[in-house]
């Protein structure tokens, strides 16, 4: 969640967990994404300080929306509910994000995506609706591929200035947890995802293994801790994330972030037939706003239902509850 330049989603990239020794990391400079065609995606040069792991190849995808890696699984039907604070203009609010994974997928850069919905509510008010494309390589990589977020004041649509697909507008997509996260402890840090047309540039290090972590939703061992920022933004923010075993984040920190959020997992919900069909129509509404009052996400392919994922779970062929 929550990035300096996104604050409050779950995520994308920078803002919180801090140590001195990453905000000593100089601050990347962003290259120009040029010609080189990986997958349809210009491959982009962040910096040799944030660069990708692997190359990007739409090639190497062969079971994408299965993401199954032990840090970041996205099962359809999980529902990942945080609580916690964020300040905005020197006020400091309660902050809930809902973290749903559903039956949708999308084409993205000539990948199969899993679509997140991901709800986040200042005070009880909902202040963004976003949804969220993810896919897990062959080698076990999670990648973020791009998302759509729709900001909101008192309930009323106020625009998607920070819309970003992989592939459009010189975005290139990045890695959001590595497939062996535990052997780069301390090694490079890494391209988190790219979009010089709204000025977005997220970059990670995995900083920690071993960890245990208390909240809400339970105890956690083994956690695996990253440090993100956003280098465009700020040379001394950063954001905190650890993660559980099968889980994923459990908890989002800030250090240097004057307005960074804090954030706890408190509930884990694997949801019904009827809950699921309920996020699932949510989903497919803001992929339909999306397409009438962005420029950029209106050139996207529509999120579909994958119905090989509501078989067993109480949904018909068409993606309603099962009589």
């Amino acid at each position: 969640m929550s990035s300096t330049h996104h604050p409050g989603r779950l995520l994308v990239g920078a803002g919180m967990f801090g140590v001195v020794a990453l905000a000593q990391v100089g601050v990347a400079q962003v290259g120009v994404a040029h010609a080189e065609s990986t997958g349809g995606v210009a491959a982009g040069h962040a910096s040799d300080s944030c660069d990708p792991l692997v190359e990007f190849s739409s090639a190497t995808f062969s079971e994408p929306t299965r993401i199954d890696n032990e840090f970041l699984p996205m099962t359809p039907g999980t529902r990942l509910t945080y609580r916690g604070t964020i300040t905005e203009g020197g006020d400091t609010v309660t902050h809930e994000v809902v973290f749903t994974v559903t039956d949708l997928v999308k084409d993205v850069a000539g990948v199969r995506t899993r679509v997140i919905y991901d709800l986040d509510l200042n005070d009880g008010e909902v202040a963004e609706a976003e949804l969220a494309f993810f896919a897990q390589d062959d080698e076990g990589n999670v990648w973020n591929l791009g998302e759509y977020p729709e900001e909101y004041d008192a309930g009323v649509f106020t625009g998607a200035p920070d819309v970003w697909i992989a592939g459009l507008e010189g975005a290139v997509p990045g890695i959001h947890m590595p497939a062996d996260p535990e052997e780069l402890v301390g090694g490079p840090e890494y391209l988190q995802g790219e979009a010089p047309a709204i000025d977005f540039l997220d970059c990670a290090r995995v900083a920690a293994t071993g960890g245990t972590v208390d909240v809400p939703a339970g105890h956690f061992s083994d956690v695996l801790t990253t440090y993100e920022r956003s280098p465009l933004e700020s040379t001394t923010a950063l954001q905190t994330k650890e993660h559980a075993p099968g889980v994923g984040i459990v908890r989002i920190g800030a250090l240097d972030d004057p307005e960074g959020e804090t954030l706890e997992l408190v509930a884990i919900d694997t949801l019904g037939p009827s809950e699921r069909a309920r996020v699932d129509a949510a989903a497919f509404k803001l992929d339909a706003h999306g397409h009438l009052v962005s420029d950029v996400y209106s050139r996207t392919d529509r999120v579909r239902l994958a119905l090989e994922d509501l078989v067993g779970n109480g949904r018909d062929g068409n993606g309603h509850p099962a009589a």
